[in-house]
This record gives structure tokens, sequence and C-alpha cells, in this order.
């Protein structure tokens, strides 16, 4: 069974994506879609065994992808990584700017050590793979950058080392999106809500009930999908968004919108989904996140 993509077949023919974050996730979504779509894609991450396997993976679908091994928090590493994928592929046409991650601590408990760990892998290295993929490429031939940022709207409590980074992305998305224009370079983000993602399994197996509880937060009564969010990134990659520059597209099901002291009627989560907010499953090698088989 391939991708079902809502985009046309062919869509990204000759076309070279580079995706952070690639092994897992959000991001091995994405890297599916954008092969399934005809793109050439270039994974890249600091486990080579996880890069490997989505390799193998969108190679068994007929796509084709190759694995750049990268730690992005380091800039000598980002520079020699870009340089190795115009090497291998000729060409830079589109960056997704997802790997990222974070922690469960309140503020009062966060060290200086963790929250730079954090800053550094949400928006310091973000800005170093898109800086370089602008300097090394783009800048001549131009292209599209979707960086993923978070549901960080109204701060997120418990993780405000990530908000911070976050809200950093946001305002730099909107700075390269002005200063690299004239270039005919495309830079948005895209800001995933809660999403039933293999990212929820790398938090503490106490936090699960918490976890779960979240969908009862959201109007449309359910979390995401890994899908959801690539088809958001996808658009934005797109010609279709050929005039949208500096801006973030939410995927996160009017969550935001809540507020405190105001009674929000949410989606019956055991009633059948109406057609225009049904989940789309398109992701045939979607993994439901452990912390929701229990």
């Amino acid at each position: 069974m391939p991708y079902r993509s809502a985009f046309a077949p062919g869509l990204m023919a000759g076309r070279v994506a580079l995706v952070t974050g690639g092994g897992s996730g959000i991001g091995r979504c994405t890297a599916h879609e954008l092969a399934a779509l005809g793109a050439r894609v270039a994974l890249v991450g600091r486990k080579p065994d996880k890069l490997q396997a989505v390799q193998a993976e969108i190679a068994q679908d007929g796509g084709s992808a190759s694995v750049h091994v990268c730690d992005i928090r380091q800039e000598d590493a980002v520079r020699q990584t870009v340089a190795d994928v115009l090497a291998a592929h000729g060409r830079l046409d589109m960056l997704v700017n997802n790997a990222g991650g974070q922690y469960i601590t309140p503020l009062a408990q966060t060290s200086a050590k963790g929250w730079q760990a954090v800053i550094d892998t949400n928006l310091t290295g973000g800005f170093l793979v898109a800086r370089e993929c602008y300097l090394q490429a783009m800048q001549r031939s131009g292209g599209a950058i979707v960086n993923i940022v978070a549901d960080m709207w109204g701060s997120m409590p418990g993780m405000g080392h990530s908000g911070a980074a976050r809200a950093g992305m946001v305002s730099f998305t909107e700075t390269a999106a002005l200063e690299w224009a004239a270039d005919g370079v495309r830079v948005n983000a895209v800001a995933p809500g809660y999403i039933a993602s293999s990212g929820m399994d790398h938090y503490p197996p106490e936090q699960g009930p918490r976890l779960r509880a979240m969908a009862a937060t959201v109007p449309l009564g359910r979390f995401g999908n890994e899908a959801e969010t690539s088809a958001g990134i996808v658009f934005l990659l797109s010609p279709a968004a050929s005039f949208i520059s500096g801006t973030v597209l939410r995927i996160d099901g009017a969550r935001p919108q809540g507020r405190l002291g105001w009674d929000v009627r949410h989606a019956d989560a055991a009633a059948p989904p109406r057609d225009a907010v049904r989940p789309f499953d398109g992701f045939h090698r979607a993994v439901v996140p452990k912390v929701f088989s229990v």
C-alpha cells in the first residue's frame, strides 16, 4: 500500500528535499510523502540506524533517499552536511527544518545546561541548517524552507525552554522570509499541536496519563496525526504556496483558542467524526505511539 498523499502524483519530481530529524515521527512521515511525490530526499539526523531504516522503507516503496549523519548543533558539521547533500544530489530545492526535542520540567528546576541544550537543538540548529542551505544553494537557485515549531501560543508551561526556542524560530522565519525573498526563497513555519507521533514516547512513562488526557483539551476532540502535519508541510513547499512566505501554519485542531472561564464545546471523541474533520490517515507506515497502547 503506497503513501496516500492528498497531492498530485509527481508534484515534487526532479526536486531535492533535505529533511532534518528524518529518522522518526513527523520527519519520517514527511520524507515518505515527499519521496512518494517524486522528490529525492536527504535524510539528516544523529542516529544512522534510524535514518537507514527510513531510507530502506522509502526504497521499498519505490522512492529515493540518502543518509547524512549530523548533529545540527555543530556549525562545521552542518556546513559539511549541506555540502555532502549537494554533492550527492547536485541541487537542493527544499528544506524541512524538523529536528528538535525537549523534556518536561518546570522553569525553577531547569539548569543552564538543560536550557542551552534545548535552545541549541530547537533554535540554533535550525538557524544553522537554514543558513547553510541558503548560502550553499538557495541563494543562487531559490527554494522553499519550512521550519517546524510548536503549539506555544500562550506559553508552554512545563517546557519553557522549548517555548522560548520555538518562539525564536517563528521570529527567525519571519526575518529570513524578508531577507531572502529577493533571491526567490520562501520561508514559512508549521506549528503542530498535539500530534500522535513517536516523539511522545520519549517522555517518562509517568507522563502517560497526562499525555493521553490532552485530547480532551482540543476542540476537535482528538489528536492529530503525522500525515495531517506532513500535508501542511508539503503544501507550503509546493508551487501552490508560491505567494506565501513569512507565515506560520498551525495544525492544532483549534486548541489555542480555548480560554479559561469560557465554556468550550468539544467534539465527542466517541461519536463518528464528520467528514470535514475526519482523521486523514495517509501514511501507510504510521505507528501508533506506545503511550496510546496502554
